[in-house]
């Protein structure tokens, strides 16, 4: 009987890591799309204030992708 929980416990695994890789994928695209308009607004000319907070925006979205590279990394060891 240990044999079909341990199969079951598997595919949950199997199931729980597509749908992690699933949300990384899509994570990655929303991190571009910030990273993409922080780009294109560092191309205005903007207030001192107004840069302080492009920086910060940037800033939190190069932390969320190298965050996200990490997730697949650990993701793409599980095979």
């Amino acid at each position: 009987m240990a044999q079909p929980a341990m199969e079951e416990s598997k595919k949950l695994q199997s199931e729980t890591i597509t749908k992690l890789r699933t949300l990384s994928h899509d994570l990655s695209n929303y991190i571009e799309t910030i990273m993409q308009a922080s780009y294109l607004l560092a191309q205005a000319k903007l207030d001192e204030n107004n840069k302080k907070w492009l920086d910060l925006v940037d800033k939190a979205a190069q932390d969320a992708a190298r965050v996200n590279r990490e997730i697949r990394e650990m993701l793409r060891s599980q095979n």
